[in-house]
C-alpha cells in the first residue's frame, strides 16, 4: 500500500514564507491582516501536509526548523518560476504568439498576399501566419471544420456558423479581344460565346442565378477555372468571358481587353470576409481581420469602373 503524497496549498505556502521573513506569527499576521490564531491554523495545516515541524518557537518569536529552512527555498523558487509564467502571459498580451491560418481566393492571393503577409509579420513579429489558396465554397468549408480562422469569400451564402461582412461589391463586365460598345444588355452577353470557370466557382454561380430566372441560356464554349487561363483564352480572341472590374488589374497580355459594363440588370459580386462564430477572437484574428479588410477596399474599390484599351 503506497503511502499518501503530501499536496502543498500555495496560499499556506505564502502564509509560512510570511511567517519565516518576519520571525513572528503576531508580525505576519499584521501584515497579512489577518488573526494570529487563524494564521497559526494555517501554518500548523502545513505542517501536517509536509509531515515536519516548520518552527519551533523561542523567546522572541519563531525560528525555522532544518525542514522549514528546505522548504523556504523550496518556495522561493516555487514563486520565483510563477511569477516568470506570469511575465511570460502578460509578454504574450504585449506580443502574441502562434499561429493564424487565412485562407484567399486565388485572385484575390495573387493580389494581396505579399501584402498581407509582410504587414502581419511587421505588427507581430513573434507570430507566424499561414495562407491557404481555394475556391470560396471549400474555403468556406475550411472555416466551419475548424481549419481556418478568417477567410475572404465571394458571394457567399448565409450561415449559422459563420460572421460574414461584406467589405466591397464590384461589377461585373464583358473582356473581349473585339470592339465593344461601352454598355451591353445581359441578354445579349448570354448569346456570346463564352469561356467562364465551372461550378462550384463563385462566379459562375452568381451568373447563373442572374441569368435562370430570365430564361437566358449562357453560351459557354470552354470552362475554365483559372482566371489567368481565362484572361488567355481571351487574349487570342477564343472567347469572351465575364469577370469583376477588377481583373483588369491582373491582365498580363500585351494587348488590353475590350470592356463593356453588364447592364439591365447590372451585376455585382460581394467580396466578404468571414471568421467562425464559435471560434473566440483574439488579437491576432482581429488585427488579421483588420489588415485583410484595408487591403480588400485598396485592391477592390466599392463601384471600380471598366477600364478601356
Amino acid at each position: 500500500m503506497h503511502a499518501r503524497e503530501a499536496v502543498i496549498d500555495l496560499r499556506r505556502l505564502e502564509y509560512f514564507v510570511a511567517v519565516s521573513e518576519a520571525g513572528s506569527f503576531s508580525k505576519a499576521a499584521a501584515a497579512l491582516v489577518m488573526s494570529q490564531p487563524a494564521l497559526s491554523q494555517q501554518v500548523a495545516a502545513l505542517e501536517q501536509e509536509v509531515g515536519q515541524r516548520l518552527f519551533t518557537r523561542t523567546g522572541r518569536g519563531v525560528e525555522l526548523t532544518d525542514a522549514g529552512l528546505a522548504l523556504r527555498g523550496h518556495a522561493r523558487g516555487i514563486f520565483e518560476l510563477a511569477e516568470r509564467a506570469r511575465a511570460d502571459m502578460r509578454d504574450r498580451q504585449l506580443i502574441p504568439s502562434g499561429r493564424i491560418t487565412i485562407g484567399l481566393p486565388p485572385r484575390v492571393a495573387h493580389a494581396m498576399t505579399a501584402d498581407l503577409i509582410e504587414r502581419f509579420r511587421a505588427e507581430f513579429p513573434y507570430a507566424a501566419i499561414s495562407v491557404e489558396e481555394g475556391l470560396s465554397v471549400r474555403l468556406r468549408e475550411g472555416l466551419v471544420a475548424g481549419r481556418l480562422d478568417v477567410a475572404v469569400l465571394f458571394d457567399p451564402p448565409a450561415s449559422p456558423l459563420l460572421d460574414i461582412e461584406t467589405v466591397a461589391r464590384e461589377p461585373l463586365v464583358l473582356m473581349s479581344s473585339t470592339p465593344l460598345p461601352s454598355r451591353i444588355r445581359l441578354a445579349d452577353v448570354a448569346a456570346l460565346s463564352l469561356v467562364l470557370p465551372s461550378k462550384p466557382n463563385s462566379l459562375r454561380q452568381l451568373l447563373e442565378s442572374v441569368v435562370k430566372p430570365r430564361a437566358y441560356a449562357l453560351k459557354v464554349v470552354a470552362e475554365v477555372d483559372s482566371i489567368k487561363t481565362v484572361s488567355s483564352l481571351v487574349a487570342r480572341g477564343v472567347a469572351a468571358t465575364v469577370l469583376p472590374a477588377s481583373a483588369m488589374r491582373e491582365w498580363s497580355h500585351d494587348t488590353p481587353p475590350f470592356t463593356a459594363a453588364i447592364y439591365a440588370p447590372v451585376i455585382r459580386n460581394r467580396l466578404c470576409i468571414a471568421v467562425p462564430k464559435a471560434r473566440p477572437a483574439t488579437r491576432l484574428s482581429r488585427y488579421l481581420v483588420q489588415l485583410t479588410r484595408q487591403l480588400c477596399l485598396q485592391y477592390y474599390v466599392d463601384g471600380a469602373a471598366p477600364r478601356k484599351p
